[in-house]
C-alpha cells in the first residue's frame, strides 16, 4: 500500500515578505512613538512582559527594549507573562523562557523575576470578573507590554492574540487564565477586552510594543501604542495581521502530513487557521480549508512536552506520543477548558503505519489519486510538498525539484 501513494513534489508558494531591517532601531522608534520617555522617570522600575509564544526575534526585541529603557534612566526587569504555560509554576516558566527563547537575566541584561503570585486590583464593572496582576509587575513603577498581534487559535473578535490578551491572560498568570477560560470561547472573546480595560485603568501599564510578522515568520513592524490607545488601535493592527498571515494554497485536501507541532509554533500546537479545525464545542468550524485526514509526526523539543494539538489530528505517531508530558499538557488543557485539543487520536507505531492507516480511512478512492500535502509545521508554509494533482489548483506555486516517492527506513520512519 505504501508504494501506491503518489510522489510528493517540493514547491514554494509566494508569501508576503517585508522584514524590519534593524530591530533594535525599530524598538527604539516604537518606544518613542508611544511616548515612553515622557512616561518614565530616572530610577523607576519598569516591568517588561515576556511571553511563551514563538515570536520571531523576541529575545532581540526584549533586549532592545531593556537597553532603551536603561538609556531613559529606568531600571527594567522582565516578568514571564504566559498564563498557565510552563506547567503553571514559576520555575517552569523561567525555564521555558531560557530553554526555548534564550531569555535569561544574562542575555537580557536585566533581572527576570518569575512568580505565580498575583494581586487583585479590582473587578470589571460589566460582569464582576476579578482583575489579577502579577505581583512583581504590580509593584513596579510601570509596565511595558510586549506581544505579537495575531489571529487567535480559539475564537474570532476585535481582540484576539495581542496586547489586550497579554494584559489579561499573560499578566494575570494562572489565576486570571482560569477565571477567563471558565467561560469558554465566549469568555475569551468578551472578557479579554473587559478585563484588559480594567487593568489598564487600575494599574501602571504605560503602553505596549505590538509586533506584526510577515508570511515568512519575520518581524514586519513594531508599533508603539500608549496604554490609552491600545483598545482603539489593536483591532486595526489585527486586521493587518490577518491580511498577511500565511495559509495553505488549497481550499481542500484529502490528507495533510504535519512534520511537527509545538506550543512555540502555535498556542494550539498547530494553527487552526491553517488546518481548518477548531474543535471547540459551540464554536463554528472554519469554512476552509477542509482537510479530511491529518497526520502529526513529531513534537518539537521547544514545546517541553506540551502536546496540546494532538486532538486536532486523526493520527499521531508513537514517537510523538512518547514525547508528551501529559501532566504539563493536561494542566494547560484544563485551564484553557478546550480539552478536545489534547485528546489522543489513533496512535500509529511509526510514519509508515500512519500512512497506511490514512490510506485505509480514505479507501473510497485509490491511494494513487489522493490529494496529499506535507508541511514542516503550520508556521512555516513557504516551502512544502504536494502531489501533482494539487499543483494545477495553485498555479502560483513554484516547483523546486523532481517528485519524491515516499520511502521509509528500517524503523518505518519517513526518509527525509
Amino acid at each position: 500500500m505504501d508504494n501506491d501513494f503518489p510522489p510528493l513534489i517540493p514547491v514554494r508558494q509566494p508569501l508576503f515578505s517585508d522584514p524590519v531591517a534593524d530591530i533594535p532601531a525599530a524598538v527604539a522608534a516604537a518606544l518613542a512613538e508611544m511616548g515612553a520617555r515622557e512616561r518614565i522617570h530616572p530610577g523607576q522600575q519598569i516591568a517588561i512582559t515576556a511571553g511563551s509564544r514563538g515570536i520571531a526575534s523576541i529575545a532581540t526585541i526584549l533586549r532592545a527594549a531593556v537597553d532603551v529603557l536603561k538609556e531613559y534612566g529606568a531600571r527594567p526587569f522582565l516578568v514571564p507573562a504566559m498564563g498557565s504555560h510552563g506547567g503553571a509554576t514559576a520555575e517552569g516558566q523561567r525555564q521555558l523562557l531560557a530553554r526555548t527563547f534564550g531569555i535569561t537575566p544574562e542575555t537580557m541584561g536585566a533581572p527576570l523575576l518569575s512568580s505565580m503570585e498575583v494581586v487583585q486590583i479590582g473587578s470589571t464593572p460589566e460582569h464582576g470578573i476579578p482583575a489579577y496582576l502579577d505581583r512583581r509587575a504590580a509593584e513596579a513603577d510601570g509596565i511595558l507590554v510586549v506581544n505579537r498581534i495575531k489571529a487567535h487559535t480559539d475564537f474570532s473578535g476585535p481582540f484576539e492574540s495581542g496586547l489586550m490578551k497579554m494584559i489579561t491572560i499573560g499578566l494575570g498568570k494562572r489565576a486570571q487564565a482560569e477565571s477567563v477560560h471558565a467561560y469558554g470561547a465566549w469568555g475569551l472573546r468578551e472578557l479579554i477586552p473587559e478585563v484588559g480595560r480594567a487593568k489598564i485603568a487600575r494599574s501602571r501599564i504605560l503602553g505596549g510594543l505590538a509586533i506584526l510578522e510577515d508570511g515568512r515568520d519575520q518581524t514586519h513592524r513594531i508599533v508603539g501604542v500608549p496604554s490609552e490607545r491600545i483598545e482603539a488601535e489593536e483591532p486595526r493592527l489585527l486586521h493587518r495581521a490577518r491580511e498577511i498571515m500565511p495559509r495553505l494554497p488549497w481550499p481542500a485536501l484529502d490528507l495533510l502530513i504535519v512534520d511537527r507541532i509545538g506550543k512555540e509554533i502555535s498556542g494550539a500546537g498547530l494553527d487552526p487557521h491553517v488546518i481548518g479545525r477548531k474543535r471547540i464545542p459551540g464554536e463554528p468550524e472554519f469554512e476552509t480549508p477542509r482537510i479530511e485526514r491529518i497526520i502529526l509526526r513529531d513534537l518539537t523539543p521547544e514545546s517541553h512536552g506540551n502536546g496540546v494539538g494532538t486532538g486536532l489530528a486523526d493520527i499521531i505517531t508513537r514517537r510523538l506520543y512518547n514525547k508528551v508530558n501529559w501532566e504539563v499538557t493536561n494542566t494547560n488543557s484544563l485551564v484553557s477548558g478546550f480539552t478536545m485539543r489534547s485528546m489522543i487520536p489513533y496512535v500509529a507505531p511509526n510514519d509508515q503505519d500512519a500512512l497506511r492507516t490514512a490510506a485505509f480511512l480514505l479507501r473510497r478512492q485509490p491511494a494513487s489519486q489522493l490529494r496529499v500535502a506535507r508541511i514542516r509545521d503550520t508556521l512555516h508554509l513557504e516551502e512544502l510538498f504536494a502531489t501533482e494533482n494539487l499543483l494545477a489548483e495553485a498555479p502560483s506555486l513554484e516547483r523546486l525539484g523532481l517528485p519524491v516517492p515516499l520511502r521509509f527506513d528500517a524503523e518505518g520512519r519517513l526518509v527525509e
